[in-house]
């Protein structure tokens, strides 16, 4: 049997990574932020519809879950955990600034697609920035059930305790998602969309480590 203190930290299980984090080796958490990193941000980007203020939410969602991460009980997995913490955030910041009316924050699908964001830039792929505005012109609660469910490929249970939701409900979901979809995702494509580069997970986690040491 391997001893997990002599595995590299990158197979370490959530549980382990956890357990020792609260046991004061905080700099662990940095192995946490980088192996979610990817699937908060398209939770993110699904909400907020804009890559700087889905990193500021990640920001928040990381330290708040950090603060508590005494009070993680196992009972749903750690991705669950911090995506229901993230979509949260993102829902406070999205009617903190619709309350304040400083912008129209409503994620139009028009404003989405058009967005010339770093991850387009990076991107630069025809298909990616294609597929990016089809999904973006879909209702909020499609979106976000595409998004995990086709994107990240969560189980539908997981997507459905995600977002409070009953099974059936997240089939349904989807299965309307798809059909207002002009084309479907191929395996090709996923890689290419939403993006969360090296250079932002570089930044977000640093910030977060800084933040709470």
């Amino acid at each position: 049997m391997d001893d997990l203190t002599t595995l590299p930290l990158s197979q370490l299980s959530d549980t382990e990574l956890v357990s020792r984090v609260l046991s004061g080796e905080k700099h662990l958490f940095e192995w946490i932020m980088r192996r979610y990193n990817q699937r908060l941000f398209r939770a993110g980007i699904s909400i907020l519809g804009d890559d700087m203020e889905v990193e500021d939410a990640m920001q928040n969602a990381y330290i708040k879950a950090y603060q508590h991460l005494d009070k993680f009980e196992y009972r749903a997995s750690l991705s669950t955990w911090l995506i229901k913490i993230l979509i949260n955030e993102c829902l406070a910041q999205k009617n903190k600034k619709a309350h304040l009316k400083s912008v129209n924050i409503e994620c139009h699908p028009e404003n989405m697609g058009s967005m010339k964001t770093p991850s387009n830039i990076l991107m630069n792929k025809e298909m990616g920035i294609a597929l990016e505005t089809a999904i973006a012109h879909l209702p909020e609660k499609y979106r976000l059930v595409f998004v995990l469910r086709e994107i990240e490929g969560l189980p539908v249970k997981e997507t459905g305790d995600i977002l409070g939701i009953e099974e059936a409900n997240v089939k349904v979901r989807l299965n309307r998602a798809k059909a207002m979809l002009r084309q479907s995702l191929s395996n090709d494509m996923k890689e290419h969309v939403y993006t969360f580069h090296l250079t932002r997970c570089d930044r977000l986690v640093n910030h977060v480590l800084n933040a709470i040491a």
